[in-house]
């Protein structure tokens, strides 16, 4: 315990923590007034993997029911952790860890096609009937768009299909590509709205299956086609370009080639929308705990990263807005959904699975709600006057398909 000791002493600048070590023995941690939170560690081996990977150790130790909190919740700790993780983030030898994980970036990050597709069917290819049991009914596995704080999370992920329709400026004959459609939910709303026609492409064969099935229990596979098929290998020409929730999975060595990909597709006058979790802090690296267990391969970027990929392919940023607390609203309705299906879910998998997915949900809620993430939707043309040059007609289209009632 004397090195994790030393550590939680530098780590804990703000509030108290209780630690309960494998002997039983009390050790306390306080700095300013703050919370109050207590775990127990059942196993000593988590005395060094907490000091050399703390979000590691914890998150393993959670999952392993070997690092239990007593009087709080897991939420409470990852609270406590948010305030206090810039002082961690600044210990010697975690500043040290983090200078090589980031030399590491372009492997921890490599998503060639096929190993694209691997790390995708590792998170979303669970199955379907999991998805549902925590998702709004159409299956929006991103950031919801809260207009008022009562909404439903049903009435917020249609606020975003709208949101991001109405910045898409829609006309009938259009040609639109999907890049990571998921369960397809906003082709076909897209097809709905107007005249057109929309290409999805996903890497999930779960995601792909059910996608053409509701097509065609809607009717629209005729203006509405799904395909098992990386990006990359989409021929153009496309109108229109929409991605959400999919940047986060390129990773920072292929942006120059995702935009490359995008510009090549776009006609002339084309417009492309990007969603897309993000942070406000300067380039880093990605959760290692998520990175293992979740999302194998994935980055939310600073924008910093972003432009400079944008700029060295010839387009034009048009509009960006930032969407600050959304996402953990999102994350809360979800994980609430989660718990109130945790026995269905642990008889699907186990209790580990239930403890991993809470850990995930809890703690990426949290970046949001306390820490750096945010979500960004990023307007991009070849032209500068390829959209209005105010951002009045957003608004008014919302309007237009809200009368209508879409």
């Amino acid at each position: 315990m004397y090195l994790l000791s030393h550590m939680l002493k530098g780590f804990v600048k703000t509030g108290t923590l209780n630690v309960i070590d494998a002997d039983g023995r009390h050790h306390v941690f306080s700095g300013s007034p703050g919370p109050v939170v207590t775990f127990r560690l059942h196993d000593r081996a988590l005395y060094s993997n907490l000091f050399f990977n703390p979000e590691m150790g914890a998150g393993e130790g959670y999952m392993d029911g070997t690092l239990t909190f007593e009087d709080c919740t897991l939420a409470d700790f990852l609270s406590f952790f948010s305030i206090n993780r810039l002082a961690l983030g600044s210990y010697p030898l975690q500043a040290f860890f983090r200078k090589i994980s980031k030399k590491l970036r372009a492997f921890q990050q490599y998503n060639p096609i096929g190993r694209a597709q691997e790390n995708v069917a590792h998170h979303y290819d669970l199955s379907n009937d999991f998805y549902r049991l925590f998702l709004d009914e159409d299956m929006q596995y991103s950031c919801a768009y809260y207009m008022h704080a009562n909404e439903t999370l049903e009435q917020a992920q249609l606020n975003k299909k709208r949101h991001l329709a109405s910045k898409l400026l829609l006309e009938p004959g259009q040609r639109i590509l999907d890049i990571g459609s998921g369960w397809g939910g906003l082709a076909l709303y897209l097809a709905s709205l107007a005249d057109v026609e929309v290409v999805g492409v996903t890497l999930s064969k779960e995601q792909y299956e059910l996608s053409l099935q509701r097509a065609k229990d809607l009717g629209l596979n005729d203006r509405v086609q799904f395909k098992l098929q990386d990006y990359r290998e989409i021929e153009g020409p496309f109108d229109r370009i929409i991605s959400v929730g999919m940047f986060e999975h390129v990773g920072v060595r292929h942006y120059g080639e995702f935009f490359g990909k995008i510009y090549d597709l776009l006609t002339d006058s084309g417009v492309a929308l990007i969603h897309s979790i993000g942070h406000m802090s300067p380039p880093g690296t990605a959760s290692p705990w998520l990175r293992k267990y979740i999302f194998p391969g994935a980055y939310s970027p600073a924008m910093s990263e972003v432009f400079t990929a944008l700029e060295l392919n010839s387009l034009w940023a048009t509009d960006v807005e930032i969407l600050r607390v959304h996402y953990a609203d999102t994350l809360r309705e979800w994980h609430n959904r989660f718990e109130r299906n945790r026995a269905k879910i642990a008889r699907m998998y186990d209790e580990r699975f239930c403890r991993m997915w809470e850990f995930y949900l809890v703690s990426v809620g949290m970046m949001f709600r306390t820490g750096s993430q945010m979500v960004f939707q990023m307007q991009v043309a070849k032209q500068r006057d390829a959209a209005p040059l105010t951002r009045d007609y957003i608004n008014s289209q919302e309007s237009v398909y809200l009368e209508a009632g879409k």
